[in-house]
C-alpha cells in the first residue's frame, strides 16, 4: 500500500486519501471532546468520592500505553480495520474478528453517549423539548455531513473544535476568576485526595467509566487509508491527541469540582442530577451567560464527536465486510463522496435507536458509558497482545529494545486495563460478556471456511 498516494476516486472497497496531519488531530480532538469531561463529571464526582482529577490523571496513564501499542501497529498495519486488522496479524483470524466485534460494541454505542450528552446540554437551555428530541435532530443532520465525505467533514470540524476549545478556556479561566476571588466550595486538594479520605477502589471503578472520555484518539487508527504522508502519521496524531486531552480533562475537573456546591454524596444518591452537573456549577459560580456559551459548544462538540464515531464504525464495518466477516455489500464505497454509505447508514440506525431508548431513562447516560467501555477496554486488551504477537511470535525481529517496547510495555498496558474492566458496573460486565460470546461463537463458525478477500 503506497503510503503517499494522492488522492483519487476509489475503486470498490478502497478509499480517498485526503486527511493531513493536521485534520487527524481535530479528527481525534472533536471525538474525544475537548470537554468531554463536561458531561460526564457528575457520574465521575459520584463514584470516586469527589476525587475527579486523580480519576482523568490515571486514565490518561493507562491510555497512554494503550496509544503506545495503537502507533506501533497503525504504522506497519494501515487499515481502517483498526483492532480487527491487528488481532488478525498479530493473533490469528479469530481473534481479529473477536476483536472487531468488541470495538463495534464500542463505536455501535459511543456516538449514541455522544448525541446524549447533546441532548442533556440542550435540554439544560429548554427544559421544555424532551432530550430524545434534540437527539434525533443530531444524528441526521451529522450522518448527512457524514455521508458527503471527509473533506467535508474535515472542515466543520476544524472550526468546532476551536470553538470548543475557545468556550472551555472561557470557562477555565473565569472558573479561576471565582476561585481567586470567592474561594473553593471544596477544599483546594480535594479533586485529587477525594471528599473524606482517598479510595483507590472507588477511584478504579471511576477510571472504568472516565475512559470513556478518551475513546476517540484510537478512531483515528480507522482512518489510515484516508492519510496523506507517511504511515506514522497516525501514531504522531494519536499521540498529540492523548496528551492534550488529558491535560484538558484534569483541568476542567479541577475546577469544575471546586467551583460546585453539589457534593459527591448527593450525587450518587440521585444519578437524574449527575448529567447536569457541570453546567449547574458554572451557573452558580460564574453566572447563567456562562452555562447557556458552554452548554451550546458541548451540544454541537458532542454532536460532532458522535459524528467521527459513527464514520469510525462504518469503516471497521466496512474492513470486516472486505474480509467477508460481515455481509461483502456493507464493504462498497461511493465512488462520488468515497465513503462506505450503506456502512454508515447501518450505524446511523444504531446510534438512533440506543440513543434515544437511553434518553427515556434517568440512569441511560451511566448504563450506555459502562457498556460502551468494556467492548473498547476488551478490545485495547487484545491490542496489546497483538503487538506482542505480531513481533515478538510472528515476526522475532531481533531489534534492540524489542522485548522492551513489544513486550514489557504492550504486557502492562493489557494487566492495567484488565484491572479497570474489573472495576467496571456489574451490568456492564454481563452485557459485554454476552456480547463476547456471540462475537467468539460467531468467529468459530465463520472461520471454518477461508475468507475471501
Amino acid at each position: 500500500m503506497d503510503a503517499n498516494a494522492s488522492e483519487t476516486a476509489p475503486a470498490q472497497g478502497s478509499l480517498k486519501r485526503s486527511l493531513t496531519l493536521g485534520q487527524l488531530v481535530f479528527y481525534g480532538l472533536v471525538f474525544i471532546g475537548p470537554a468531554a469531561a463536561v458531561g460526564i463529571y457528575g457520574t465521575l464526582d459520584a463514584k470516586s468520592g469527589g476525587a475527579v482529577a486523580s480519576v482523568y490523571v490515571i486514565a490518561t496513564l493507562v491510555m497512554a500505553f494503550t496509544a503506545s501499542s495503537y502507533m506501533r501497529m497503525s504504522r506497519e498495519i494501515p487499515r481502517a480495520g483498526s483492532v480487527f486488522a491487528y488481532a488478525g496479524a498479530g493473533i490469528g483470524p479469530r481473534a481479529g474478528y473477536v476483536s472487531g466485534w468488541m470495538i463495534l460494541l464500542d463505536y455501535l454505542l459511543i456516538p449514541s453517549v455522544a448525541y446524549m450528552f447533546t441532548g442533556i446540554a440542550l435540554n439544560s437551555l429548554f427544559p421544555s423539548v424532551p432530550i430524545w428530541v434534540f437527539v434525533a435532530v443530531a444524528v441526521v443532520g451529522t450522518t448527512a455531513l457524514n455521508l458527503a465525505g471527509v473533506r467535508v467533514a474535515s472542515k466543520v470540524i476544524t472550526a468546532v473544535v476551536l470553538l470548543e476549545v475557545l468556550v472551555l478556556l472561557i470557562v477555565l479561566v473565569c472558573g479561576a476568576y471565582v476561585l481567586a476571588t470567592a474561594g473553593p466550595e471544596r477544599p483546594w486538594f480535594s479533586p485529587f485526595t477525594g471528599i473524606g479520605g482517598f479510595s483507590l477502589v472507588a477511584v478504579l471503578a471511576a477510571v472504568s467509566v472516565a475512559v470513556l472520555s478518551f475513546l476517540g484518539f484510537d478512531a483515528l487508527a480507522t482512518f489510515a487509508e484516508e492519510t496523506k504522508g507517511t504511515v506514522r502519521l497516525v501514531g504522531r496524531a494519536t499521540l498529540i491527541c492523548l496528551v492534550v486531552a488529558g491535560l484538558l480533562f484534569v483541568a476542567q475537573t479541577y475546577v469544575g469540582a471546586l467551583l460546585s456546591s453539589t457534593t459527591p454524596a448527593q450525587l450518587a444518591a440521585d444519578p437524574s442530577l449527575e448529567g447536569a452537573a457541570y453546567y449547574v456549577a458554572v451557573e452558580e459560580s460564574i453566572g447563567e451567560w456562562l452555562h447557556w456559551l458552554l452548554a451550546l459548544s458541548k451540544a454541537a462538540g458532542a454532536a460532532f464527536a458522535a459524528m467521527v464515531g459513527q464514520g469510525a464504525g462504518s469503516r471497521i464495518i466496512m474492513d470486516m465486510a472486505r474480509e467477508r466477516r460481515l455481509p461483502h455489500a456493507l464493504a462498497r464505497v461511493s465512488e462520488r463522496t468515497g465513503v462506505p454509505v450503506r456502512s454508515i447508514l447501518i450505524t446511523a440506525a444504531g446510534n438512533i435507536v440506543v440513543a434515544v431508548w437511553a434518553a427515556t431513562r434517568a440512569d441511560g447516560l451511566d448504563i450506555l458509558s459502562s457498556i460502551v467501555n468494556v467492548g473498547a477496554l476488551t478490545a485495547f486488551i487484545l491490542l496489546h497482545v497483538s503487538v506482542i504477537g505480531y513481533y515478538l511470535v510472528r515476526q522475532k525481529a531481533a531489534v534492540r529494545g524489542t522485548w522492551f517496547m513489544h513486550g514489557v510495555i504492550p504486557a502492562v498496558g493489557a494487566v492495567l486495563l484488565v484491572i479497570v474492566l474489573a472495576s467496571a458496573t456489574h451490568l456492564a460486565l454481563v452485557i459485554g460478556l454476552v456480547w463476547f460470546v456471540i462475537g467468539l461463537l460467531v468467529a468459530l463458525i465463520s472461520h471454518r471456511r477461508p475468507a475471501v478477500s
